[in-house]
């Protein structure tokens, strides 16, 4: 019974961790607060496809805050 009690207690500790850590998803309309961007990212793909990309921004109070939102991949560009 306690293996139990300990198990549930370390799922739920790393579920709350985790939730901390998300980042959220960009969707139209969401209101944006960005006052600087600090850094753009996204996974680098050969095919010309839909990507996860991340924006690293500080918002007007200085926070540094991230934001993941849906693009096409640099391979678009280059005829991909």
């Amino acid at each position: 019974m306690k293996a139990r009690w300990v198990l549930a207690s370390a799922l739920l500790a790393c579920a709350a961790v985790q939730a901390q850590d998300a980042v959220p998803l960009y969707h139209y309309g969401m209101p944006l607060d960005v006052a600087k961007v600090v850094n753009l990212s996204e996974p680098e793909s050969m095919l010309c496809e839909v990507v996860k990309a991340r924006m690293v921004y500080k918002d007007s109070a200085g926070q540094l805050r991230s934001l993941d939102y849906l693009k096409l991949a640099q391979a678009c560009n280059h005829g991909g």
